[in-house]
């Protein structure tokens, strides 16, 4: 069984494009905080216009682009998938409430042999 390494190599400007999506996150929430007395919209609007950039610097370098490509892989795969019908779901949920409950009582009544039997028939002591 052969095996390949696949050696990813980072460039400056994948660096820099990195660098800038952080930036520019510090930069809007910074901004978010210091326009506080300049009302609601600037402080959202300087916050959403941060994130925006940093999103579109982040996804225009090499990791954005691993990260969308990852995204489509998920999205084919999850579409392959068979998923059960809603009666399946029902009655898994059903059965999944029930054992609950019925585990709920027995751990109850287990507690209640316990109690009973140490304090009232092991140390004596009537509650």
């Amino acid at each position: 069984m052969a095996s390949t390494q696949i050696e990813t190599v980072s460039t400056g400007a994948d660096k820099a494009k990195l660098a800038a999506a952080g930036l520019l996150v510090v930069g809007g929430v910074t901004a978010f905080y210091l326009l506080s007395g300049r009302g609601a919209w600037a402080q959202w609007g300087s916050l959403i216009v941060g994130l925006v950039l940093a999103a579109v610097a982040f996804l225009s370098s090499e990791s954005g682009r691993r990260l969308i490509a990852f995204g489509r892989d998920s999205w084919r795969e999850m579409q392959k998938v068979v998923w059960p019908t809603r009666k399946e779901t029902l009655q898994t949920t059903a059965f999944v409430f029930a054992f609950t409950v019925f585990l709920a009582l027995f751990m109850w009544l287990v507690d209640r042999f316990l109690q009973w039997s140490l304090y009232d028939l092991i140390l004596g002591w009537k509650q």
